[in-house]
């Protein structure tokens, strides 16, 4: 029996520990995927440290790409070689009230890598089949990994936002998220605004498409976005909630703060600051593997790709520390296979 390497945490916050273990066997409705690449996402702290309620020993990791490597009973539409990612949703029940709706996202039951089983810090992991999105050819699986969460919250809570192009919209952090955030709001044709701390991030802000430039240390954001006119949508990428409530004086009338980024903070607002305006602040989760593949293939279309730094799977330590010091350019990958 071949066996396979996952990085795991075995109580929590304790290091990781790469182990070898016997190659998973898919079963009905589930396929196997060999791991080409996986993100380090700062929700896999959340893991690592208990903030969800998740197993020991853990193996974490929801920004996946890779290829199909075998595939259970009952499973149509894949086939062994395939390309395919897998993110944040990673499966849904199909008999909630929810997915009944067809709202897949808010399935009460909803999977989630390394939470509902064990996730892609591995050489290969099993998904259910309905996890699967396609990656488009002209995508490496490094430039792929992140678009399972942070592409496609990013992408999905812009084309659902009330913005229409040509409107301001602003994107609040400039990491993981924002550096995908800055690229789709600029290609979905929005008068973009990135917004982070310090002078220096600049020229990596216009290059990746923004407009406009607010370094967040250098005055009022929520005045600076007025005198712009103000946002019709703030992206709020960064895992601030101090910086969020800052930001949402500087939405338009009818305006929303869009969050996607995790605090557990709580955001400040009163209610003398949205009742006349008639802004709002909406939360939006990341979105199914029908929206990861269509968030890939709308990166294939018009070249937006994240900025990646590739590590072993044997680095992962490094990788992950690497992550929680806030040093990534913009995010770190894991690549088993290598």
């Amino acid at each position: 029996m071949s066996m396979i390497r996952s990085a795991q945490v075995a109580e929590p916050g304790a290091p990781f520990r790469i182990v070898e273990s016997a190659r998973p066997e898919p079963g009905r409705g589930q396929v196997r995927v060999a791991v080409e690449a996986c993100g380090v996402c700062r929700t896999d702290a959340a893991f690592v440290n208990a903030a969800f309620p998740v197993s020991f020993p853990l193996v974490t990791g929801h920004e996946i790409a890779g290829r199909v490597d075998a595939v259970g009973e009952d499973v149509e539409g894949w086939q062994t070689g395939d390309r395919v990612a897998v993110g944040w949703f990673g499966g849904h029940c199909g008999v909630c009230d929810p997915c009944r709706s067809g709202d897949f996202i808010h399935c009460v039951r909803l999977q989630v890598p390394g939470w509902a089983y064990p996730g892609g810090y591995a050489d290969a992991l099993v998904v259910p089949a309905n996890a699967l999105a396609r990656i488009p050819d002209a995508i490496t699986a490094a430039e792929a990994a992140p678009m399972g969460c942070a592409g496609v919250a990013t992408f999905n809570g812009l084309r659902s936002s009330s913005a229409r192009p040509g409107e301001l919209v602003a994107v609040l952090g400039l990491g993981g998220l924002g550096h995908l955030g800055v690229q789709f709001a600029a290609k979905l044709g929005f008068e973009t605004v990135a917004i982070a701390r310090g002078e220096a991030r600049e020229a990596d802000a216009r290059e990746l498409g923004a407009h406009h430039y607010l370094d967040s240390a250098a005055g009022d954001v929520a005045q600076r976005l007025q005198q712009l006119g103000g946002a019709t949508v703030v992206l709020a990428t960064a895992g601030s909630s101090a910086a969020m409530s800052a930001a949402i004086d500087g939405l338009a009338p009818n305006g929303q703060l869009v969050v996607v980024g995790a605090d557990p903070a709580p955001i400040e607002v009163s209610p003398f600051q949205i009742i006349s305006t008639s802004r709002t602040v909406h939360g939006h989760p990341s979105g199914t593997a029908r929206d990861v593949e269509e968030t890939l293939r709308f990166a294939a279309l018009t070249g937006i790709r994240a900025r990646t730094e590739e590590m072993p799977l044997t680095d992962v330590q490094a990788a992950y520390d690497r992550m929680l010091a806030g040093d990534a350019h913009y995010r770190v990958v894991l690549t088993p296979g290598r």
